[in-house]
């Protein structure tokens, strides 16, 4: 066994097959913890300080307080993905609330918060995507109301990707009240009449790191955008769709429904912003060691 598997398990690197956490954690018990997932580009974390700020603001909302510093928090994550130096990688953090005595709804008191962190290879973008995108489905949303806490308790967003994996299809646009608000694991764009739109920060939504990368990008580069409510119907009527993730970057949405968006194949908008974002993951590679 290399040091390549060993995972971050409170406060120390274990070999993945020997770390264990208690059948009483309540992150096993009630799905009672958060997750943060990080990109690493050639050997750098990516947006490292937005992804601690949003896990503060997820932990802040189920009263919890960060167990490390952020300065902890990156020296544990360097320490974790320089087991594969210069490699791209993706790093899962979670954190729960811990193991009490018994199994009980209510939060209870002193209890040792449980840290687990791994790192993985991150596969590149499958060149398929950019010559065809992908095809997504819509289903109403069936999800609590505080989505923008990224909590670990994803079983609807499962459910919905395995409707749209049925289908034929990589991912759902979920629906609620007649409007469009996020894809199961994505955020949402739609362009139409020469302006970028995506859903406004809400509970309903979260509040995507790369979300907030492509708003930067694309007002760089002098597209008019707006954080604006999406009513379903616009999605029939857009010349694109993209969707955003850490992972899976920005994707084009070319068939919705087993209908085709815009021209049916990645528009040139969408062509301008992934050329935007490589380079910004280019400059993120050229940085030197932290």
């Amino acid at each position: 066994m290399t040091n390549a598997t060993k995972v971050y398990l409170n406060g120390r690197l274990v070999p993945r097959a020997e770390a264990c956490v208690p059948v009483m954690d309540r992150g096993f018990l009630f799905g009672d913890s958060v997750y943060e997932v990080i990109p690493v580009y050639g050997g750098r974390l990516f947006r490292l300080e937005h992804h601690l700020d949003r896990l503060d603001g997820s932990l802040g909302a189920i009263r919890m307080a960060n167990p490390l510093s952020h300065e902890a928090w990156r020296a544990a994550l360097l320490e974790l993905v320089g087991q594969r130096p210069g490699e791209d990688q993706s790093v899962y953090l979670q954190v729960t609330r811990g193991a009490a005595e018994k199994r009980d709804h209510a939060i209870p008191d002193g209890v040792t918060p449980t840290v687990f962190a791994m790192a993985t290879p991150l596969a590149p973008i499958d060149p398929a995507v950019a010559a065809e995108g992908i095809a997504a489905i819509t289903l109403d949303d069936l999800r609590w109301q505080r989505c923008d806490i990224k909590a670990t308790t994803l079983l609807a967003n499962v459910l919905a990707r395995q409707i749209a994996k049925e289908r034929g299809a990589l991912e759902a646009i979920l629906i609620r009240d007649g409007l469009a608000l996020e894809g199961a694991a994505s955020n949402l764009f739609v362009f139409a009449s020469g302006r970028l739109a995506t859903p406004p920060k809400s509970p309903l939504l979260l509040p995507g790191i790369t979300r907030d990368l492509v708003i930067e990008l694309a007002q760089a580069d002098h597209v008019q955008l707006s954080e604006a409510d999406i009513p379903v119907s616009a999605l029939a009527t857009a010349d694109e769709i993209w969707l955003t993730s850490s992972t899976r970057e920005v994707m084009p949405v070319t068939r919705l429904d087993g209908k085709p968006v815009g021209a049916g194949r990645p528009g040139p908008v969408w062509r301008r912003m992934n050329e935007l974002y490589q380079a910004y993951k280019a400059r993120l590679r050229q940085q030197p060691d932290a």
